[in-house]
């Protein structure tokens, strides 16, 4: 089931499935969301959890045993219950189940709020531990934007601008071993905050910058019309578009874990910024994404 938001003009679509951001419009009703095109890829924002990326084999082990983790895991394909609390805040949640027990050994309950203000689309994330025992996992974002935005632009005239200077090296995904090789860093960014967009960067599945010092970044054109997302409790951020497809469409991914990586076992707690949380405890994660007209 798709809802909607409206505030000052502005208007947002949403799936009940994945509670996924299907729609962000200005009010001129142009649309800066990817409209899910089967064609070049079917979503628009799926969350990520409770796994990013993929687990070695698709298989990994939790206190133990041996479980079947889908990539990104399974909180995107959940049907959703909501609660609209306004015409511009919409809450969605959802628990652990049968099904979820196969898959990942704990239990949880998850929710997101969106809150609509005019040209900023405001996200809160809370997960809560329901288990007995502590709970590991990931968590990440992957909305995706439309790129160009207007007639007659390329992909290549967008640039990723950040608001500080970064020295940052992406590892290199091994599309034979599925895995990322932190041995084998490209340096995207030496001493710079600006990327320049081409499809070519892209040849090797995402770009994945961890643990920089900024928390905000830029989509835009030589306008400065574009996007900004803004992810504080993020500690990674990474870009995608499927390689060598042309495809009008960025994804902006803000990550707390990643895809398995060449030097980690198989062991799910050993992961890259595991996320911890105590039986009965929560966090919450904050995101907010800014049109920029």
């Amino acid at each position: 089931m798709i809802l909607t938001l409206s505030n000052k003009g502005y208007s947002v679509s949403l799936e009940t499935k994945g509670g996924e951001l299907k729609s962000y419009k200005n009010d001129t009703g142009k649309e800066y969301v990817w409209d899910s095109d089967p064609k070049f890829w079917v979503w628009s924002a799926p969350l990520l959890f409770p796994s990013i990326g993929n687990v070695r084999n698709g298989k990994t082990i939790i206190n133990g045993k041996e479980y079947e983790i889908p990539k990104h895991g399974f909180l995107r394909d959940m049907e959703m219950a909501y609660e609209k609390e306004s015409d511009d805040t919409l809450s969605f949640s959802c628990d652990a189940n049968d099904d979820t027990l196969k898959h990942y050994p704990f239990r949880f309950h998850f929710s997101q709020t969106y809150r609509l203000d005019g040209p900023t689309l405001r996200i809160t994330y809370l997960v809560t531990n329901t288990d007995t025992e502590e709970m590991y996992y990931h968590f990440g974002a992957h909305p995706g934007f439309m790129c160009p935005l207007e007639e007659g632009e390329q992909f290549s005239d967008y640039i990723l601008k950040f608001p500080y200077e970064e020295t940052c090296d992406s590892p290199v995904y091994d599309l034979e071993n599925m895995q990322f090789d932190p041995v084998n860093t490209k340096r995207y960014l030496d001493h710079s905050d600006t990327l320049k967009l081409d499809y070519s960067l892209f040849d090797i599945d995402a770009l994945v910058f961890p643990h920089m010092k900024s928390r905000s970044v830029q989509l835009v054109n030589p306008a400065g019309k574009g996007i900004q997302v803004d992810y504080p409790d993020f500690s990674t951020i990474a870009f995608w578009t499927p390689a060598n497809a042309g495809a009008p469409f960025l994804c902006i991914e803000p990550w707390n874990g990643a895809a398995i990586y060449a030097d980690e076992d198989n062991d799910f707690t050993h992961k890259r910024d595991i996320q911890v949380l105590k039986a009965g405890e929560s966090k919450t994660y904050e995101l907010s994404i800014k049109l920029l007209v």
